[in-house]
């Protein structure tokens, strides 16, 4: 009986002793990204959606800390998921109240990352769970995947160079379910002129993605709020 107490007691102990571990990491991974309060960025944006065939656009990207983002394509017609706003990797990096588990290693794009598994233990949240996927070395975010109560689950890749210091990616790559997307007001596409049934089945289950190309930032000079209009 002894013994199986102890065993209990380490595994426990062990337990605690990695949240902490995790924990220290997300911190650590919050102090770069805690240095912008607010941003512009110029960038490339590649849409990859099966019934929409969109040219790669220019467009500007507006963050004022905590959660505000924003992506207006020059065009003004914008194919940009709603869930395009987990960009942000303030939104789970900011939560207060969570638990956090260690998830092992794994590699990305060949760089070993800690896996952390978070869950928001607050109603409120709009975040239903979280994974990151962390560069120890440097501290940084290279693969998220997030799921919403609103807009599905999506998975973003990032990579990092002339804005690094800040945790700010110089590309980022957004997965997402179709079937969780929805077009821009006033929009309408053609589906080959299929029949309602063709339509819904090149949404239902189907992988999109959104790709941007960073070009230059313009770190903490002030955004209005007129820019999130």
């Amino acid at each position: 009986m002894k013994k199986y107490l102890f065993l209990l007691t380490t595994l426990i102990t062990a337990t605690l002793i990695q949240a902490q571990d995790v924990k220290t990491l997300l911190a650590n991974a919050k102090v770069k990204y805690d240095k912008v309060t607010d941003y512009t960025a110029t960038g490339k944006l590649k849409t990859n959606v099966l019934f929409i065939k969109a040219p790669i656009a220019t467009v500007k990207i507006y963050y004022k800390k905590p959660d505000k983002l924003k992506i207006k394509n020059e065009s003004g017609i914008s194919f940009i998921p709603k869930g395009s706003v987990n960009i942000n990797m303030n939104n789970v990096l900011g939560l207060d109240n969570f638990e956090a588990i260690d998830g092992g290693t794994e590699k990305i794009n060949g760089t070993d990352c800690k896996v952390v598994k978070i869950f928001p233990l607050s109603d409120e949240e709009n975040i239903i769970r979280a994974t990151l996927y962390i560069n120890e070395k440097d501290t940084l975010v290279l693969k998220s995947v997030i799921s919403t109560k609103e807009n599905g689950t999506y998975e973003l890749l990032m990579t990092y160079k002339n804005y690094a210091s800040y945790g700010l990616p110089d590309k980022v790559n957004m997965t997402f379910n179709t079937k969780d997307y929805k077009l821009p007001k006033g929009i309408t596409i053609d589906y080959d002129n299929g029949t309602e049934k063709d339509k819904d089945d090149k949404t239902k289950n189907k992988k999109g993605s959104v790709e941007i190309v960073y070009s230059n930032y313009v770190i903490n000079k002030g955004v209005p709020d007129s820019a999130f209009e």
